[in-house]
């Protein structure tokens, strides 16, 4: 049951992900959540963030932030870091996902999802058939609801965690 909600992989931070090595294994697009994924909640798009969307443009990937925020937010961050977007997504559900990747003119077998939280970004990532990332969030500060589902998520992760020593997976990826 809590299987639903594991990630494809737990990585410490968005920003050490070896992009080269999923787009040499032949993914084209990535789909990003934003707040605690590529900066602090409600952060604007910084220096980082933005030479970090020019290196994926340049390897080759599609990129695009599917997000439950709604338009001001998402659409600032993508103007800055030059990516296509979906605001008011509906994550968990599928339908941000599959309209993703029809934006992106990938599929799911082509596809990676990165995101922070696992009962919307993995869990929608997973209904929708894409390769989840999980990463660690950014910043402890975050709005109450999502506060409440950390705790949630701890019990998820470490029933994770069991099954990756059981399977001999890495469990959190440095």
């Amino acid at each position: 049951m809590l299987e639903w909600f594991y990630p494809d992989v737990y990585i410490n931070s968005t920003y050490r992900i070896d992009f080269k090595k999923y787009y040499d294994s032949g993914y084209r697009g990535i789909i990003f959540d934003i707040d605690n994924t590529l900066v602090p909640h409600g952060a604007p798009a910084d220096k980082r963030s933005i030479e970090f969307f020019g290196r994926l443009e340049s390897m080759g990937f599609a990129t695009l932030l599917l997000s439950n925020n709604k338009e001001p937010r998402v659409k600032m961050f993508g103007d800055a870091v030059g990516a296509q977007y979906i605001y008011k997504g509906g994550k968990p559900k599928k339908a941000g996902y599959l309209r993703a990747m029809e934006m992106m003119g990938t599929d799911r077998k082509t596809t990676l999802f990165v995101g922070d939280q696992l009962f919307t970004d993995v869990w929608g990532a997973k209904n929708a058939g894409i390769y989840s990332i999980l990463v660690k969030q950014i910043d402890k500060k975050e709005e109450i609801q999502i506060v409440l589902k950390r705790y949630l998520e701890k019990i998820v992760l470490a029933s994770y965690k069991r099954s990756c020593e059981k399977s001999g997976k890495e469990y959190l990826v440095f």
